[in-house]
């Protein structure tokens, strides 16, 4: 799953000793591994929670993500943090803002769990390779960023790739579309908020995992809690996916934020080799034109990530 952080603080790296820096980035980029790998571990997972459908390893999964999370929180002291930035909250329309892309948040949780067990594996890991250059034209359409050569030359790979994916199969997978149509529109809302990762993300928890708690309590999905090796394993996913979350935030205060942005195409990659190999996803010989001209624009924006890094890191 790309990654969910929409507020990073920038560290002066100018300021900061050549040894303290290293140290610094060293530490930053194995967080952003580690979280990345995390990621694709969960999304994995719910091959181990059988014989719980997608849908049910969903409801597990965000009541978990939901008591993981308080746990966190409350060890780290980071809930006066939250507490804070949501005084700061003025109106209605801010709490609109805030709460008004929860349901989308929670079908890309749902979607994230679900396709690994339905054959859409492959499909959600292309979306996820997308949508990062999703994002690349919600900026330009919606904030007035102007896009670089390299921006340009990206989405017009990537829309040739998507291009060339619909006549090679009459249309494109929902899923795809789902995950690189509608996740720019949670992050615009969260953009325009201005509120923190970790406090956006603990309203959104918080706010779905009772519906799935009652979800689960009038389903099958019970059935979890008198199984004590299936409920540790749920728990465990909501470990990990806590601890994704909380790795990938840390890593990006860390890093500046070409170089994270670079890093966070691991994900992608992993879903990607992950849904070949230990999910089974099916993968035509067709499908390394579409994907190798959606891996070139990727590709265009990484370049472009290390050009500002190195502008950044320069005296």
């Amino acid at each position: 799953m790309n990654s969910i952080v929409n507020k990073i603080d920038k560290i002066p790296h100018k300021t900061l000793t050549s040894e303290r820096l290293m140290s610094q980035l060293a530490v930053g980029v194995a967080l952003a591994v580690l979280s990345n790998v995390l990621f694709g571990v969960a999304y994995a997972y719910g091959k181990w929670l059988s014989p719980l459908s997608g849908t049910q390893v969903f409801l597990w999964r965000m009541v978990m993500m939901w008591l993981c999370m308080v746990l966190f929180l409350t060890l780290s002291g980071k809930f006066l943090q939250i507490k804070a930035e949501l005084q700061n909250l003025k109106g209605v329309k801010d709490w609109l803002y805030l709460v008004l892309p929860t349901p989308i948040l929670a079908s890309q949780f749902w979607l994230f769990m679900w396709a690994p067990v339905n054959q859409q594996s492959v499909q959600v890991a292309m979306g996820y390779f997308l949508f990062p250059l999703a994002m690349v034209v919600a900026g330009f359409l919606v904030f007035g960023e102007r896009l670089s050569r390299l921006q340009t030359l990206a989405v017009a790979l990537a829309a040739a790739g998507v291009g060339f994916e619909i006549v090679r199969t009459s249309g494109i997978s929902w899923a795809t579309l789902w995950v690189c149509g509608t996740y720019p529109i949670y992050y615009v809302f969260r953009r325009k908020l201005g509120i923190g990762a970790l406090t956006g993300l603990f309203v959104d928890v918080c706010l779905i995992a009772p519906f799935c708690l009652l979800a689960i309590v009038g389903s099958g999905a019970a059935a979890v809690a008198q199984d004590g090796v299936l409920l540790a394993k749920a728990f465990g996913l909501g470990a990990i996916s806590v601890l994704a979350m909380a790795t990938n935030i840390q890593s990006s205060r860390l890093l500046p934020v070409s170089l994270f942005g670079m890093l966070s195409y691991l994900e992608p990659v992993l879903l990607f080799l992950l849904s070949i190999t230990v999910l089974g996803g099916a993968f035509e010989l067709g499908m390394l034109i579409s994907y190798g001209l959606i891996w070139l624009a990727v590709l265009c924006l990484i370049v472009q990530g290390m050009l500002a890094y190195r502008r950044q890191m320069s005296p």
